[in-house]
């Protein structure tokens, strides 16, 4: 074997083993290599792989029992949004925003400080298998004087449908734990929108708060997230607003001089 040869079977190798090392740590697809002007097979497969589970994820449909059964003991509503099915759910966004209004004639009403809405969105997949285990994490955490109302159960439907539930059912604020837009690399990826005082057609993306990407283990655990959520609820009820004026402080170093530095 030539020199030269050699030379770069040795830096091929050393090249490999250093993408290895790295996609250990990240799910983003990088140092792939190539296979004449295309992907080695096996990467290829796999992100065809990847984009039918992007593709299931939207499509498949929501089990509303699924969820109800996870959260045992504890009072559901289920609701639908004004887009009568998933191909016009997709068609026209601004139907999932709006409640189907037979369903909102049903919605209980009362002086509730926070209603949880589970609402399909874009992965199915992502609600049935992680927004129970939120729900619950969330409210162990909230102090025992908060009015929770019942858990809403909404298909077909988008972050903004939560304004209208909040709206119709009387509660300060609402979560919105919703199945976000599956990714090549994440297709069960759940979003958590908090937002006060919501009003629907009036309240904008700049009036909430989000925690994305609640899929244990590979993104926000139950614990991390709940523990975040169930902060920026309190202090929203405090300062009375979310959005842009309100700020996860839940990972602040503490400021110079307070008790943890104090000598």
């Amino acid at each position: 074997m030539s020199e030269p040869v050699a030379h770069e079977l040795v830096a091929h190798a050393e090249d490999s083993a250093l993408w290895s090392t790295l996609r250990r740590h990240t799910q983003a697809r990088i140092g792939l290599g190539r296979a004449g002007s295309g992907l080695p097979t096996r990467h290829r497969l796999e992100l065809q792989a990847a984009h039918a589970a992007a593709r299931d994820a939207v499509h498949s449909p929501f089990d509303p029992d699924t969820v109800a059964a996870a959260l045992t003991g504890t009072p559901t509503v289920r609701v639908r949004s004004a887009a009568p099915d998933r191909l016009t759910y997709l068609q026209r966004p601004d139907l999932g925003r709006r409640l189907d209004a037979t369903d909102r004639a049903h919605l209980p009403s009362g002086e509730w400080d926070v209603v949880f809405v589970v609402a399909d969105g874009l992965s199915s997949r992502a609600v049935h298998e992680h927004a129970a285990a939120m729900v619950r994490a969330t409210t162990a955490r909230l102090p025992a004087d908060w009015r929770v109302a019942p858990v809403v159960l909404a298909e077909q439907a988008r972050v903004a449908l939560g304004d209208d539930i909040a709206h119709a059912m009387g509660a300060a604020m609402v979560v919105v734990l919703v199945g976000e837009r599956p990714g090549m690399s994440a297709a069960d990826s759940l979003g958590a929108y908090l937002t006060y005082g919501p009003r629907p057609g009036v309240t904008t993306d700049a009036d909430r708060n989000c925690l994305s990407n609640i899929r244990p283990p590979l993104g926000l655990t139950y614990e991390r997230a709940a523990g975040k959520l169930a902060a920026l609820m309190g202090r929203a009820r405090e300062l009375g607003l979310t959005g842009v004026g309100l700020k996860d402080e839940s990972d602040a170093l503490p400021a110079a001089g307070s008790a943890q530095f104090a000598e």
